[in-house]
């Protein structure tokens, strides 16, 4: 009987023993934040093997104390692992508080609080793109490229400049043509000296001829 004893009490505690580690426990629960799709999450894990029924809840830490509720999904756990998640589109460096109720066995936080990656998730359209303008458009290129034409030369006054300066300068000028004529006698005084050079030829002519009879009067004598 002694024996006996001995042997109930050795199985009982192996069976608590046995009991106490397939209990759910807050070390088998689990946070990681990550993305999805350029957005935001929060995953828990359960890992208790036990598959205890249990409820997850998410809090914001604010500056001074100050919490905000993410959400609260309830969970039951797995020896794979059963994992939940809270849509939060979190800010980089941000700091989670996750607490676990279990019936009686677990009501306290996840250790350490989860703190997010100092990187944001980012989606497609916060990915630059190049610009119009940084890129240049096929239209634009042929008439950038295109080599210019050689622009005709329009006629100007360098044309009439260059025919032979000579045909200018040897024009005779109303001028000239004025003094032409006063030199060949087409002038006012043209009549008056006609009219000496004639007296002067009569007197001389009559000279002439008086002293060609005086000459012959003194030889008859």
């Amino acid at each position: 009987m002694r024996v006996l004893g001995v042997a109930s009490g050795s199985a009982a505690l192996v069976l608590g023993l046995a009991g106490s580690a397939l209990a759910c426990n807050i070390k088998d629960f689990s946070a990681e934040a990550k993305c999805d799709g350029g957005k935001g999450v929060i995953v828990v894990t359960d890992t208790d093997a036990s598959a205890k029924d249990a409820t997850v809840s998410v809090f914001l830490k604010g500056v001074g104390g100050v919490e905000t509720k993410v959400g609260e999904q309830p969970v039951k756990g797995s020896k794979e692992g059963a994992s939940i998640t809270f849509a939060e589109d979190w800010k980089p460096s941000a700091t989670y508080r996750i607490h676990v109720k279990a019936g009686d066995i677990v009501d306290e936080d996840v250790q350490p609080d989860l703190v997010t990656p100092s990187t944001a998730c980012t989606t497609e359209s916060e990915t630059p793109k190049p610009t119009a303008s940084a890129t240049p458009s096929p239209s634009s290129s042929p008439s950038e490229s295109a080599p210019a034409q050689p622009a005709t030369p329009a006629p100007s006054a360098s044309g009439s400049s260059s025919a032979p300066a000579g045909t200018a300068e040897n024009a005779p000028s109303p001028a000239a043509g004025e003094s032409n004529l006063a030199e060949t006698g087409a002038n006012s005084n043209t009549g008056l000296i006609a009219g000496v050079a004639a007296l002067l030829v009569v007197v001389g002519g009559g000279a002439v001829w008086f002293g060609m009879r005086r000459r012959g009067a003194g030889r008859n004598g």
